[in-house]
This record gives structure tokens, C-alpha cells and sequence, in this order.
């Protein structure tokens, strides 16, 4: 567990070094803004056969929210800057702040992810595990 932490905070890091400033989401007239995924890794895990990890930046812009999704994979959120809900289906309502952490495991169902805030941005990095090739993210209708 250190592993994936240190893994991720290493990463947060290179997150805030290399994000272009004023970065925003693509907005459809009258639309909400969506969160904005930046893949900046991928690496197969031979030790883990047809799976890889990978390491993405997600940055929600002020009021910005995902639809209900799912990632079959094991998922490791770590807040950044800002602040974010968060909640799968079944749990309770999450609120993280710069530094706080978040699981979902291949069953999950992501129903809430949001930025509570109308202006200032959220920032995370995830880490996650998942079958190779595998998209990272399939949408949900309930």
C-alpha cells in the first residue's frame, strides 16, 4: 500500500509541474462542466498477467460532475487541490480535500463525483489496476 501511495504522490507532483495554467473543460453551450482525464501513464504488470496500471490526472472544473460510471478495476483517487464528492453505490457520500484518498473496488458503481465549488477547480491523480486494454471508464445507465 505505501507502494501505490508513494507511486501516486510522485506523480501528483509531476501533475503540478506539468499542467497548463487555465486548462478547462470542452463545454457545450448550456452544458455542465465535465471532468477533464489526462492519461499520463500506462505500464503492464507482468507479475499480474493481462493486467497494467495506469496513472491519469483529473481535473474537475468549478462545478464540474461525472455521470454514474463504473472502471472494473481497483481505483486510487488522491485529491490534490480543491475539493471533491464522491460516492458509489451503496456508500455514503464522500467529501475529500487536498490530500485525501478514495478507493473503488471492480464492482463499484460510481454514482456521484463532483465539485462542489463554483469557482475554484478540483485536481486529482488516480492510480489504477485493470485488465489490459480494457477501457478506463464505462458508462453506467440505472
Amino acid at each position: 500500500m505505501k507502494i501505490v501511495f508513494a507511486f501516486a504522490t510522485l506523480f501528483a507532483c509531476a501533475l503540478l509541474v506539468a499542467r497548463p495554467a487555465g486548462a478547462q473543460a470542452p463545454a457545450q453551450p448550456g452544458a455542465a462542466p465535465r471532468a477533464i482525464a489526462k492519461p499520463l501513464m500506462a505500464k503492464d504488470l507482468p507479475d499480474f498477467a493481462g493486467r497494467e496500471g495506469t496513472v491519469t490526472a483529473l481535473e474537475y472544473p468549478p462545478g464540474a460532475s461525472s455521470p454514474p460510471h463504473r472502471h472494473n478495476a481497483h481505483v486510487f483517487l488522491t485529491l490534490l487541490e480543491g475539493q471533491l464528492i464522491v460516492q458509489v453505490k451503496g456508500g455514503e457520500p464522500v467529501t475529500l480535500n487536498p490530500g485525501g484518498t478514495f478507493y473503488e473496488s471492480p464492482d463499484d458503481i460510481h454514482i456521484v463525483s463532483r465539485n462542489p465549488s463554483a469557482t475554484a477547480p478540483a485536481r486529482a491523480v488516480v492510480f489504477m489496476v485493470k485488465q489490459k486494454g480494457a477501457p478506463a471508464t464505462t458508462p453506467v445507465t440505472e
